[in-house]
């Protein structure tokens, strides 16, 4: 928590620290939540651990039974399937609009961001997943919509999971060079200001993320749960 906003309220602290350990597979789907053991590691009382739940379980991240049982939420195909049918939407969209709105700063991050990038594969794991959202945080930004920067920022941490379970499948291991060329291609397109073409590249960069993969595995697992 070091670096951590001082101004933050101990319940703000206790749901920025949980959330980040679920989104990034610190505390796996359907584990349960040693609550007492929790605050006691946050330096705090029950009660702003609680409230952090609740936001949570607000947000479909977490199930409450009781006050005792806490269980980080499930990872099943619907979810994963909504996520990736809102971002389809709305990728494209910022795209577009950065094509048309970016500016000399927009254009540097981008650019700054794209040569840092990594192939998103199982080798390269953390860094990679930090470095991809780098690079399409810039671009959200340089469509300079507070609410559709707002919204892509909050479906970008609810798939980090899927994004992890595809990792873990066989496509996980793939250079997945595609990937990167389609991420200098977006930043050329926006840079020449071809606001239609960098949409439609946008969208077939979704239809072929690892969120994708990720579905289809889900939808695999829960058939044969049901054969």
């Amino acid at each position: 928590m070091a670096g951590t906003n001082l101004f933050l309220s101990k319940s703000d602290l206790a749901y920025a620290e949980l959330r980040g350990r679920i989104l990034s597979g610190d505390l796996p789907a359907g584990s349960r939540l040693a609550q007492y053991e929790l605050a006691e590691s946050l330096g705090m009382s029950i009660t702003p651990l609680r409230e952090a739940i609740r936001r949570l379980s607000s947000e479909g991240l977490v199930d409450v039974e009781t006050h005792r049982d806490v269980r980080v939420s499930s990872m099943n195909s619907d979810e994963a399937r909504q996520l990736f049918e809102v971002r389809l939407s709305l990728d494209p969209t910022a795209a577009e609009l950065a094509a048309v709105r970016r500016t000399d700063e927009d254009i540097a991050a981008m650019r700054a961001a794209v040569g840092r990038l990594l192939p998103v594969t199982r080798q390269w794991g953390e860094e990679a997943l930090t470095a991809h959202r780098t690079f399409h945080q810039a671009l959200y930004r340089a469509s300079h919509n507070d609410v559709l920067i707002g919204l892509l920022d909050d479906l970008w941490d609810k798939s980090d999971r899927y994004r992890r379970l595809g990792l873990e499948l066989p496509p996980g291991d793939e250079p997945r060079t595609r990937d990167l060329q389609e991420h200098h291609r977006l930043v050329a397109l926006i840079v020449d200001g071809q606001a239609a073409q960098a949409a439609q590249l946008m969208c077939d960069h979704i239809t072929n993320s690892l969120t994708a993969t990720a579905i289809s595995a889900l939808e695999d697992r829960e058939s044969h749960r049901l054969d």
